[in-house]
């Protein structure tokens, strides 16, 4: 009977302690797989660090997927923008896409390729409703949600569970975070910037190749 006991304990013992491991969504990047594609994704980032419109939609696919509505289309993705404002977010969101890699993805017509590598590199046992990841190197888990707060911990693409309601907003909007309060799955809790948390199901972009060209064809967040 002893060792029946044992023997559970242990089991439970070794459930308990996989479930505290830490998990990781670490970065891909496929882009140079391609060289056409590199240039054209290359070209892209001056176009968006430029906040070049013309050349943004130069670089656009005429039928660009916009949302899982009824959106479709360059005209409505400048006006899902707002790209006739200088308040327009497009370049921050789009920027955050282009610079952390991606995956090609085979298609009847060729390659597609999707980014950034969280879309598509998240485990798919997690949720993505439930689930993001530290979307950074060496980032700074803190007490308290200010920068003068103690430094817990160095984060690198964890797997996190955001508490959204002990998370901090701006005065202005209360879905625009400034601090994520988050728990890894090793036991850590604490305060990250919220530039440093990304779901999966955030922004990403998807681009094909039409009659010789890249194209954007997909910008869109949700599931």
């Amino acid at each position: 009977m002893k060792k029946i006991i044992l023997v559970i304990l242990c089991l439970v013992f070794s459930l308990n302690a996989f479930s505290q491991q830490e998990r990781f969504v670490k970065p891909v990047d496929e882009a140079s797989q391609d060289a056409s594609f590199k240039n054209f994704r290359d070209r892209l980032i001056r176009t968006v660090k430029r906040k070049n419109k013309a050349q943004l939609l130069a670089a656009t696919d005429k039928n660009i997927k916009v949302s899982f509505g009824m959106e479709s289309g360059i005209k409505d993705f400048q006006t899902f923008w707002k790209m006739n404002s200088p308040n327009t977010k497009i370049w921050e969101e789009l920027l955050a896409v282009l610079e952390n890699g991606g995956i090609f993805f085979r298609n009847p017509r060729g390659k597609t390729f999707c980014a950034p590598y969280l879309f598509t590199t998240f485990p798919d046992d997690l949720d993505a409703f439930e689930y993001s990841a530290i979307f950074g190197k060496s980032v700074n888990l803190r007490e308290k949600p200010n920068l003068s707060s103690k430094v817990l911990a160095s984060l690198s693409y964890n797997v996190v569970k955001v508490d959204i309601s002990n998370s901090v907003t701006t005065t202005k909007d209360i879905n625009d975070f400034i601090w994520l309060k988050i728990n890894t799955l090793g036991g850590r809790s604490g305060y990250v910037s919220a530039k440093y948390v990304r779901s999966s199901i955030d922004y990403r972009a998807c681009f094909d190749k039409k009659r010789g060209r890249w194209k954007m064809t997909v910008f869109v967040a949700g599931d």
